[in-house]
């Protein structure tokens, strides 16, 4: 059985393009304010997990990201474990985490996600983002990597075809996703996009790789998330605990597209004894609004080729019986890579502290995260689903 851990602390920057902003400033933000959430000190971490996808292209800083910004953010000592999990780097990390309170190797554990998308120029940004894909695979694609992205050019239109093709699609469902992003993201004072959008503007911006365009996507961000977790022995009486009923990390599947999130998803709700009914609001992962559409299916939030019933119905929406990406979602919130994962964490951890003012769910009793990044063998080439509780699971 499971040990339970607990999430103590919260803390995040606000996610944007920052270019005078080093990950040492982002990251030392963030991890004071999960402190301070979690009313502990440094002295107080005995382990840590850092997530850091871009920053070796971006910044010129490889290897040991996570002992340059805690070292100079006043850590030491303490033993530091570097993460690289593209889009799901900090919801990796956090997976060790729990792996490592769970194991008694520490009782109080720092998870850190710390980005920089905005360097010296837009070629650098795109190499670095593409690097998430097999290299071959972006040989083989036939674009320029330094000027545009291989996943929405080669990786995401075959999908989006073939579902189209069985389920049909229109791109107002598309554009109405990200409208209902951009709504809850003017709820949410850490989102980088605030201002509302029309499915008219949407369809209007710019054709990325039809009928993407550049609404339905992820902005480039920089920023920074932090979270505290500890062992249920080590709750004290001054911590809003929200407790890890499930965490799940896979790769991509030899089923083929789209069957690595639906078989990480079965193991996290098996391990957090739910049903995907009993889910109450779900941040995922939509760098691009189709992503979104299809979390739902691979979620089990319903059938195949029915997601555009839940955007028509606005299930989905604030007000809906199944809010998804309250926070705005990557579209609007912003996609600082490796520390998107954890900011989705937080936002349901406030979800269910009930914190998250004008745009809180009522009731929420369990929240789930969905990242994927990367693309390796014809599918996401990194998963992680993670389940939250207001209670935690029965040992």
């Amino acid at each position: 059985m499971n040990a339970s851990v607990a999430v103590v602390g919260l803390g995040m920057t606000r996610f944007g393009r920052f270019p005078d902003r080093s990950l040492k400033d982002l990251g030392g933000e963030a991890v004071r304010a999960a402190l301070a959430d979690a009313h502990l000190e440094t002295e107080d971490i005995e382990m840590a997990f850092v997530a850091n996808a871009m920053a070796s292209i971006i910044t010129g800083q490889v290897s040991v990201v996570g002992q340059t910004v805690l070292r100079a953010n006043g850590f030491s000592g303490i033993p530091v474990y570097n993460i690289d999990n593209a889009c799901a780097g900090s919801s990796s990390a956090l997976n060790l985490a729990v792996h490592a309170v769970r194991a008694g190797a520490a009782k109080t554990v720092l998870v850190l996600g710390v980005e920089k998308l905005v360097g010296s120029s837009r070629e650098a940004t795109y190499m670095a983002l593409n690097g998430a894909a097999d290299i071959d695979f972006v040989a083989g694609a036939g674009i320029d990597a330094s000027r545009e992205s291989v996943f929405v050019s080669a990786v995401y239109p075959p999908r989006l075809r073939a579902y189209a093709d069985a389920h049909g699609l229109s791109g107002d469902v598309l554009a109405a996703i990200a409208v209902k992003n951009r709504r809850h993201a003017g709820l949410n004072p850490m989102a980088q996009y605030t201002d509302p959008v029309t499915v008219e503007d949407v369809l209007a911006s710019k054709v990325i790789a039809d009928p993407i365009t550049a609404f339905m996507c992820a902005p480039i961000s920089d920023g920074a998330s932090a979270v505290v977790v500890t062992s249920a022995a080590s709750v004290r009486p001054e911590h809003k605990p929200v407790w890890i009923r499930g965490s799940v990390v896979g790769m991509a599947s030899a089923e083929g597209p789209g069957a690595a999130i639906r078989e990480v998803a079965t193991r996290a709700y098996t391990e957090a004894g739910i049903t995907p009914g009993e889910v109450d609001v779900a941040e995922v992962h939509d760098s691009v609004s189709f992503n979104e559409l299809l979390a739902y299916e691979e979620l089990g939030f319903c059938e195949r080729g029915t997601g555009d019933r839940l955007v028509a119905e606005e299930v989905t929406s604030l007000g809906g019986r199944l809010p998804v990406n309250t926070s705005g979602g990557l579209e609007s919130r912003g996609h600082p890579v490796a520390a998107t994962g954890l900011a989705q964490v937080i936002e349901l951890g406030h979800q269910i502290r009930g914190e998250a003012g004008d745009r809180q769910v009522p009731d929420v009793r369990i929240g789930l995260a969905e990242s994927a990044g990367g693309f390796a063998g014809g599918d996401t080439a990194a998963v992680a689903v993670t389940v939250l509780g207001s209670d935690p699971s029965d040992d």
